[in-house]
Order: structure tokens, then sequence, then C-alpha cells
């Protein structure tokens, strides 16, 4: 049910080929494994793009893309899920990184008024940056094993839900 979800969003091998400007990417980009949505490529495209989404730097969707091609992983879906951090979700999962490597370093936690400013980030950051990454990291890397875990476990449940009631339909029909 969720494949064929997907499998409406994602461009068909044809399509591909006739976007203007990814030939200037190579021939790597059409690659099919980057495309498909299988258990695999789906449980690492999760993987990979919510532990990009959890990295405060710029660049997430390069990284995303880049970790995709190199692993075999799904490329649209890697790429669309590092906007689980966007301007709405940013401050609140932002702060909890902060404060979960305040945590666990064993620093007190400071108050945060944050400003997108240039002077805020050359002045603030510096006290903060080591337990906001550290928290970052292991936010990310959470996310990024319990999704490619729970990919794994529903996708293998739903298989085996679909086989167990196609044999039973199967059987209901013989006799």
């Amino acid at each position: 049910m969720a494949r064929k979800l997907f499998q409406r969003f994602v461009p068909s091998q044809q399509q591909l080929r006739d976007m203007p400007g990814l030939h200037l990417l190579g021939d790597w980009i059409y690659e099919p494994n980057l495309w498909h949505i299988n258990r695999s490529s789906t449980a690492r495209a999760f993987a990979i793009g919510l532990f990009c989404a959890m990295m405060p730097v710029p660049g997430q969707i390069f990284a995303a893309a880049y970790a995709a091609v190199r692993l075999g992983a799904n490329l649209p879906l890697s790429i669309s899920l590092i906007f689980v951090t966007n301007p709405l979700t940013m401050p609140v999962i932002y702060y909890a990184a902060y404060e979960l490597g305040a945590f666990l370093l064993d620093t007190p936690v400071k108050i945060i008024e944050f400003e997108i400013t240039w002077r805020w980030l050359t002045e603030r950051l510096g006290g903060i940056w080591q337990p906001f990454l550290l928290g970052c990291s292991v936010i990310g890397s959470i996310a990024a094993l319990s999704s490619y875990v729970m990919i794994n476990v529903l996708w293998r449940w739903r298989v085996g839900h679909a086989w167990r009631q196609r044999a039973s339909e199967r059987s209901t029909h013989a006799s």
C-alpha cells in the first residue's frame, strides 16, 4: 500500500531521461536502484534522510543525496526526509538536541535567545556548540537506527501478512 503511494510520485525511467538538466550529472543519476521503492532502499533512505535532517549544517540536501547514491538508497526519499527539520520544527528539535548534549556532557543548560543573525552565530553559538552538536549527532543516530529497523520490520510484517491473506483466500476458494 505505501509502496504504491510512493510509486505514484517517483518518475519513470523515461520521465527521468526527459527531465532537462539531469544529464549534466552523468549517467549515475539514471541508476534504477536510486529510484525504486523496495524494502532495503526505503529503509536506507529513511536512515540517511533522518540522520542528515538532524545535522545543523548547510547543504543537508547534498549530504543526503551523496549518501543515498553511495549507499544505494532511494534518492528522492532520502532528500525529502531532510525536511523533517524545517522552520517550524527546527527550534524544538535543535533545542532538545542542545539540552540532550548538555545532559550528556554534564554541563549546565544556558538560556538561549536565538536570533537569525550572523552576529548571534559568531558570538553565541561558540558557547554551546559542543553540547549542541553532540545532541544533534545522538538524536540523528537514534532516528536513523530506529527508522531503519522500523521500516524493515513493518515491511516484512506487511509482506508476510499479505502472503498469509492470499493463502487464506486461496484455501477458501479451493474448498
